[in-house]
């Protein structure tokens, strides 16, 4: 029968003691990492939620991803809505309608509806509908937006003097801005600067 070296058997001996001790501290007994505690920072994402600090590095988490487009109203005026019981036209915000648009998520929301509403495009179906207006007006445009305690103060150019004329037409324009600004939040009141615009 074949003899096996003393020293060869404790080596097998001692390497098998070994590999089953690591097994054992790195399945058993070694100590879980102590939890960590992040501070209660918060960072402000662009769509106004706020995100905290989280994982072992406490790094901030993801902000929302935003999305790409807005769904938006621009309000148009149809005056088969606003007559009254003897078929008079009155010139009132109950010919306003809205039409849906779409436009890019900006910091400027306000301001890029009130753009789009100056440009005048109106569908062919949405004409089909009644609605109409008078914009574009030539040589108009919106230059400045300021919301200060929920007024709304527009700041327009209007170098050839085209939004004057009947108190009808010019209210109806009135109402038409007025209405669009206004969907917005924090939109109470709107005014015109300068304020000669828009007036009879």
């Amino acid at each position: 029968m074949k003899r096996y070296s003393p020293y060869l058997v404790v080596g097998v001996s001692i390497a098998v003691i070994l590999v089953a001790s690591a097994f054992v501290w790195t399945n058993f007994a070694r100590p879980n990492p102590e939890p960590v505690a992040c501070t209660m920072e918060a960072k402000l994402c662009p769509d106004g939620s706020a995100v905290g600090r989280t994982g072992p590095a406490c790094e901030f988490a993801p902000c929302p991803s935003p999305a790409a487009s807005v769904p938006i109203k621009l309000y148009y005026y149809n005056q088969n809505l606003d007559k009254d019981a003897e078929g008079n036209i009155q010139c009132s915000r109950s010919g306003l309608v809205p039409v849906s648009r779409v436009i890019p998520r900006t910091i400027t929301p306000i301001q890029d509806a009130v753009r789009l509403l100056l440009r005048g495009e109106i569908s062919s179906e949405e004409k089909a509908q009644g609605a109409s207006t008078e914009f574009p007006l030539a040589g108009v445009s919106l230059t400045a937006a300021s919301l200060d305690n929920g007024v709304l103060t527009l700041t327009f150019n209007d170098p050839q003097n085209r939004t004057g004329g009947g108190s009808c037409r010019v209210g109806i324009l009135w109402f038409q801005i007025e209405a669009t600004a206004k969907q917005f939040p924090g939109v109470q009141s709107v005014r015109f600067m300068p304020e000669e615009l828009f007036q009879p």
